[in-house]
């Protein structure tokens, strides 16, 4: 995205520059540039790598740090930068100001304090059109047991986001065992998620976007691995650094999960904004739905991320009434998508999004009212005054 800074960043303890590392990946308006173990050598970073920001952790020699401080300041003025220590000593503050800081953080450094600093030095620096990023939203799709759409919505609420000039997204298929993103788009990718976790070392911004496929949707897929046994190169932590990348480059991005609820699958529920859970109106799916959520109850977070999507909604006169299901299951229903058994199996066999093969469907209208719930956008339209009455036309009604 436009917004994001490049950071450079030394610190020549190793425990609290990965430390550091960890709180600068957990953030989308950052890309991690560069970094140093050693105060002798970051001015030469900073030379070839031309940050936005240096950040400096003065605590392994203050006054060596000091120096640096100024020597950057006066070698590259286009840099801010921020130091960060453990003392709150009022000298050291002063003297590192003094020398070119312009933000002083504590040890240990919390995201909050860090993003409150970065978001002044964005104002600083491109004035107030600055702060108009509103980041990435990361949406994980999940589903209550296999076969329930889990893909077909993801894939085509991806399609929905990207048909606004406005957005950038980019859909990451995390089912790496049985994933099928590529077929919902008919496409023969050339890269995988493992051909990106297995460089994650060297991934840049550039190398990233080129292991990407884009689609004629507009959308960027980064689809699971090809070979089944290369699943096991994708783990949680590289996870964490290819979503965290890929947040600095998209305003959307959706994960659609498997249905084994691995690590893999924990760790994306995890940086997700918002986990869709995906199911229909049938026992097995409505006590699955139960089941998860108890688990969840240990986690708050992870728990109120939680948003219910019914899928299939009036397949047969056989399903539980919402009502009912409402009532088994203890929260409320965010989302229903109507049953167009006829439509999608075109759109799974055509390799064609719903927008392109049906776009006045009823279920294509329902996924796109759902991504515009999703991401907050307000409709400015004929279509917002009856937004709500369209999306409950599209509603099977509680019994």
């Amino acid at each position: 995205m436009a917004n994001v800074l490049r950071i450079a960043v030394v610190d020549p303890n190793d425990s609290t520059r990965e430390s550091l590392k960890t709180v600068l990946l957990g953030l989308n308006m950052v890309w991690l540039e560069a970094e140093c173990s050693r105060y002798e050598f970051f001015s030469d970073v900073v030379e070839q790598t031309k940050p936005d920001i240096g950040l400096i952790a003065m605590d392994s020699d203050p006054d060596k740090a000091i120096q640096l401080v100024s020597d950057v300041a006066a070698q590259a003025p286009d840099c801010t930068l921020l130091v960060t220590s453990s003392s709150t000593d009022g000298r050291l503050i002063l003297q590192s100001m003094r020398a070119g800081a312009k933000e002083f953080l504590t040890e240990p450094l919390k995201s909050e304090d860090l993003v409150t600093a970065l978001q002044r030095v964005k104002r600083s620096q491109g004035g107030p059109q600055s702060n108009t990023s509103e980041g990435c939203r990361v949406i994980a799709v999940a589903g209550a047991t296999g076969g329930v759409g889990t893909s077909s919505i993801a894939v085509n609420m991806a399609c929905a986001l990207a048909a606004d000039e406005k957005n950038s997204v980019v859909l990451v298929d995390l089912d790496v065992a049985l994933g099928d993103a590529d077929v919902f788009l008919d496409t023969i990718p050339e890269y995988s998620l493992a051909d990106v976790a297995q460089n994650i070392s060297r991934l840049d911004l550039t190398l990233l976007k080129k292991s990407l496929t884009k689609h004629s949707s507009g959308i960027h897929l980064l689809p699971r691995p090809v070979q089944l046994e290369d699943a096991q190169l994708v783990n949680a932590d590289n996870l964490q650094r290819v979503i965290g990348l890929l947040k600095t480059s998209f305003s959307h991005l959706i994960i659609d999960t498997s249905k084994s609820f691995s690590e893999l699958d924990m760790q994306a529920f995890e940086m997700a904004d918002d986990v869709l859970m995906v199911t229909q109106l049938d026992l097995p799916c409505l006590r699955n739905v139960v089941r998860l959520m108890m688990s969840f109850d240990d986690n708050n977070t992870l728990r109120e991320k939680v948003k219910i999507i019914v899928n299939r909604v009036g397949q047969d006169n056989g399903q539980i009434s919402l009502k009912k299901a409402q009532e088994t299951i203890g929260r409320d229903i965010f989302w229903q998508v109507p049953n167009d058994y006829r439509v999608m199996v075109e759109v799974r066999n055509n390799g064609v999004p719903l927008l392109q093969q049906a776009p006045k469907a009823g279920i294509t209208n329902s996924i796109c009212q759902l991504a515009d719930a999703i991401s907050g956008k307000q409709r400015d339209d004929e279509d917002a005054a009856s937004t709500k009455s369209r999306r409950w036309l599209n509603l099977w009604p509680a019994k």
